[in-house]
């Protein structure tokens, strides 16, 4: 692992970046030894004899394996101290990576469909956020994420549930199998959303095609494009997606172990920014794709000769592109101006 290794001058480099974390989904932060640990505070049998046989299964050859151990291992979260746990892990290890802002997606449907209640769920990611700033400074942002393989209305009574914690809520978010579930499937309930009050993001284009891009932009009139790789196979779409300065979070392991990507050499990260776009870089599911964002920063810079310039830009998109108010995207952006001056 990168974080065992000598640290050299580009890794201080990249760590020392202030940087926001946009395309995070904190169930896929469930790392195997705290799966373990939890499925055993709560009684819970797991398929897997041993963490080592665990770590074995995390070999997908496209997004369906993954989601399928990715729910089961979801089950083992019970309790809002489960819930808490396991943010407060993931923003331990952002910190560690120079992460200031995360707005980490949660699947509120992966868990009531079990029968926690999401009232389990929100408490115990709201008191780690709560955490996280108070040991680390960090400020954090929730993005509630509706399953596309399900229904509208199910989308639709999550959004009902929701209502208690909306002004706790930033955005909603479109996750789970992409193909066979264009954004249009979901176009009245981000309405709603939107009329509520949300911002609104959507996964398109990383098994889907660049139509499911359009879709998001048009049908759902999204903030921001997660992923959004397929985006490139439709020059129209490039020159919308620049001109309207729409954020990609991009996610280069995720897209490697998913097999988006054949290999890291042909991640388009800098072929997005020559065109324009402006692409962050995210680590999507670190525990269950081999790295969080330090990780995937080190991935790309290594694989495709990333510049200290072009990882900067980077590291404003995120910052530019995320959700928080003026005045602290604006300090933010001081600090990494003054970092980059002392280090680039």
């Amino acid at each position: 692992m990168p974080g065992q290794m000598a640290m050299t001058d580009l890794d201080h480099f990249i760590i020392g970046l202030p940087k926001a974390e946009l395309h995070l989904h904190i169930e896929g932060s469930l790392e195997p030894e705290l799966m373990f640990a939890l499925a055993r505070r709560n009684g819970v049998a797991l398929p897997y004899p041993d963490v080592e046989a665990l770590r074995a299964a995390y070999a997908f050859s496209n997004l369906q394996d993954f989601l399928d151990i990715y729910y089961a291992g979801a089950a083992v979260l019970r309790t809002s101290a489960d819930f808490h746990d396991l943010a407060l892990a993931y923003f331990d290890r952002a910190a560690a990576d120079g992460v200031v802002h995360a707005e980490i997606m949660f699947d509120p449907q992966t868990h009531t469909a079990r029968g926690i209640a999401f009232a389990t769920v929100i408490e115990g990611l709201l008191s780690a956020m709560a955490a996280a700033q108070a040991r680390h400074g960090m400020t954090s942002c929730l993005i509630m994420s509706f399953l596309r393989h399900l229904t509208e209305d199910d989308a639709f009574a999550t959004l009902a549930e929701a209502q208690p914690w909306l002004d706790r809520i930033t955005a909603v978010g479109l996750d789970s199998s992409e193909l066979g579930h264009p954004p249009e499937k979901f176009a009245r309930v981000f309405a709603a959303a939107r009329g509520a009050g949300l911002k609104c993001v959507a996964h398109a284009g990383e098994e889907g095609p660049p139509a499911y891009v359009s879709g998001a932009l048009d049908a759902l009139r999204v903030d921001r494009i997660d992923h959004g790789n397929r985006a490139l196979e439709d020059s129209a779409l490039v020159e919308r997606l620049a001109a309207s300065g729409m954020v990609l979070t991009v996610c280069p392991l995720s897209n490697l172990r998913l097999c988006v990507i054949s290999a890291m050499d042909r991640h388009p990260i800098d072929r997005m920014l020559a065109a324009g776009l402006r692409a962050t870089v995210n680590s999507d599911d670190p525990a269950y794709f081999g790295g969080y964002i330090a990780d995937n920063y080190r991935a790309v810079a290594a694989a495709r000769g990333l510049s200290r310039a072009d990882l900067a830009q980077i590291a404003r998109n995120s910052l530019t592109g995320s959700f928080l108010p003026a005045d602290r995207i604006a300090e933010l952006g001081a600090r990494l101006d003054a970092f980059v001056l002392r280090h680039g």
